[in-house]
């Protein structure tokens, strides 16, 4: 074959469980790949852990493959994928277990190495994520998964791995990449970015998604990967959803950084590609540069932070404000000294309008949020503080809900160690352990900035402009890399003067606009990161997130909206730019 089909049925723990089946039902595959790991998810199989030294892996894995595992075995179809979590080998010991009871010849071989906790003093890790440190895992490449195909695996499972490695394995399996093929591995390193989230490819979390087919359950993404690395990104058919290059720019642009995407296997050049329609559902993403990786791999950090405790009070009418600080300054008071949280935080959030016709219209949310190391602190001595107050406060008291108990939650730190210092090793479905050597001579671990022009001269059209939403213009996609979220945005790929309009969005969003756009943003560092082949900006905001998702008090704490808030924002666009319809509208 000179083109491998690589599918995916899972872009989270929790994802659709009939995926799988789907996918081995829906039309030819080679591989079949899973991503069930995040940032949060090593934290919840973290918890799972302890309560069970032999979990700590996706259990809704095991469901599906009891359901599937025969059928993928008729098919010919290899599994890949990293829901081993914490705990590969016991994941590839159940899985022996259900192919056994089921009368298969299944051989299921697993990658670990990952797992640094037990060196995390050796390492420094420990100081890199303070005191109670629960989970450090490195993110390992894709020759192992690679390693264990060639072995002979049917299914291979692995601990933590880059998201991408699921599909660069069985390509680097397949075609007998080398760590010298850069271009090739830095092609699939793409294409497994592509479809590692599963159907936000095909149509999800879409900001065009008026224009897709939404009516029936999305199809999930298969990667057609050549040997020397470009790919085609498509879907069965019969499956809803869409494939364009406007669905797949989405995806490239989510959860990144600069323009070099640094990997342990590759630093991918994202400033290199071409992507462009080339049929019904099928989007081909050409040229892609790969240049050699970075000496160290990034450590994903999970540390148990303290507990915590929230409520929210729900504030009708008129006198929002005086009705915040009054319920503020008697929580306060009703917190006596030794029941003070370490931290607290109050966040107005005004979703209340002028003459509302209805209760909801003229109702705002103040979030209270509590920390402590103590978890009686902000246990019941804060729920009683708060519903305490329930006869003598503001007007209308009421609250979304009544506080609970102070839960644990967890904080997220990444660090880095040479990849010298990181095991990778696959156990082989027969027991042969074969080490894996990291890539030598590695590159430097920095990333560079864009050489890309930030303020290309516009012409005469600039000058008359209409104030509208950036939606209106631009699409965007925004998500969450530990504490920082990222903003990309960009111009559709069927925009009749594309290139204008990206010459005015690339001079536009400077660090200033950002600011003033995103106010939640005005005091952090931010980046901005140019990508004219995929006519985009990609803004990077450091902190807007805390100490990661399982911490943050944000009413989005993913990010996932973030983009859709930039996108509602009035802007003085070119009417140029804009369909007459919507220019004509805003005189």
């Amino acid at each position: 074959m000179t083109v491998i089909r690589v599918g995916n049925c899972s872009g989270y723990y929790g994802d659709r469980s009939s995926a799988m089946r789907e996918m081995l039902e829906g039309g030819p595959l080679d591989y079949l790949t899973g991503d069930y790991l995040a940032e949060l998810t090593m934290l919840i199989l973290g918890r799972d852990r302890m309560k069970d030294e032999s979990l700590g892996y996706a259990k809704t894995f095991v469901t599906q493959m009891t359901e599937s595992m025969a059928l993928a075995k008729e098919l010919g179809v290899k599994i890949v994928t990293n829901a081993g979590g914490l705990n590969p080998a016991s994941l590839a010991a159940r899985l022996r277990e259900v192919a056994g009871s089921q009368g298969l010849d299944i051989r299921v071989a697993h990658v670990e190495g990952d797992d640094l906790l037990s060196r995390a003093d050796e390492l420094g890790l420990k100081g890199a994520a303070g005191s109670g440190v629960l989970t450090a895992n490195a993110y390992l490449g894709a020759f192992g998964i690679a390693a264990a195909l060639e072995g002979g695996a049917d299914v291979v499972v692995t601990g933590r791995v880059t998201d991408a490695s699921v599909v660069v394995g069985p390509a680097i399996a397949h075609f007998g990449w080398s760590r010298d093929d850069l271009d090739a591995l830095a092609g699939a390193v793409v294409a497994g970015h592509v479809i590692e989230c599963g159907t936000q490819a095909t149509g999800g979390n879409f900001s065009g998604f008026r224009s897709v087919d939404m009516s029936r359950p999305l199809g999930f993404p298969i990667a057609e990967t050549d040997a020397d690395g470009s790919v085609v990104i498509t879907k069965h058919p019969a499956t809803g959803g869409a494939v364009t290059a406007d669905t797949v720019t989405a995806q490239l642009v989510y959860e990144v950084g600069g323009p070099v995407y640094l990997g342990p296997d590759v630093s991918t050049r994202l400033d290199t590609m071409t992507v462009a329609q080339s049929g019904t559902d099928r989007v081909s993403i050409t040229g892609v540069v790969g240049e050699a990786p970075p000496d160290t791999i990034k450590v994903c950090l999970n540390a148990v932070g303290g507990f915590r405790n929230s409520v929210e009070f729900l504030l009708t009418g008129l006198d929002i404000s005086e009705k915040a600080e009054l319920i503020h300054r008697q929580m306060e008071t009703a917190l006596a000294a030794d029941t003070q949280p370490d931290k607290i935080e109050w966040h107005l959030e005004r979703t209340d309008t002028s003459d509302p016709a209805t209760q909801a219209q003229a109702t705002a949310m103040l979030r209270c949020h509590v920390r402590s190391a103590n978890p009686e602190v902000v246990g019941r001595a804060f729920s009683d503080a708060a519903i305490q107050l329930a006869l003598a406060s503001y007007p209308g008291f009421s609250v979304t809900r009544p506080p609970a108990a102070g839960t644990p939650y967890g904080v997220y730190r990444s660090a880095y160690v040479p990849q010298s210092e990181v095991p990778h090793v696959v156990i082989h479905a027969d027991g042969a352990r074969q080490d894996i050597d990291p890539p030598t001579p590695a590159g430097p671990a920095t990333v560079r900035t864009s050489g890309g022009e930030r303020s290309a001269p516009l012409g005469a059209w600039a000058a008359k402009t209409v104030r509208v939403p950036l939606g209106r213009l631009a699409f965007a996609r925004s998500g969450d890399k530990g504490g920082d979220a990222n903003v990309g945005v960009w111009i559709p790929a069927d925009h009749p003067d594309r290139d204008d309009a990206y010459a005015w969005l690339v001079s536009f969003l400077d660090e200033a606009t950002v600011r003033e756009l995103l106010s939640e943003a005005a005091m952090l560092d931010i980046e901005i990161h140019p990508l004219p082949n995929l006519a985009a900006v990609n803004i990077v905001i450091h902190g807007l997130l805390g100490e990661g998702v399982a911490s943050s008090t944000r009413l989005d704490p993913q990010a996932k909206g973030v983009g859709e808030w930039l996108r509602a924002r009035d802007c003085a666009i070119p009417s140029s730019l804009l369909p007459t319809s919507i220019s004509e509208a805003a005189l």
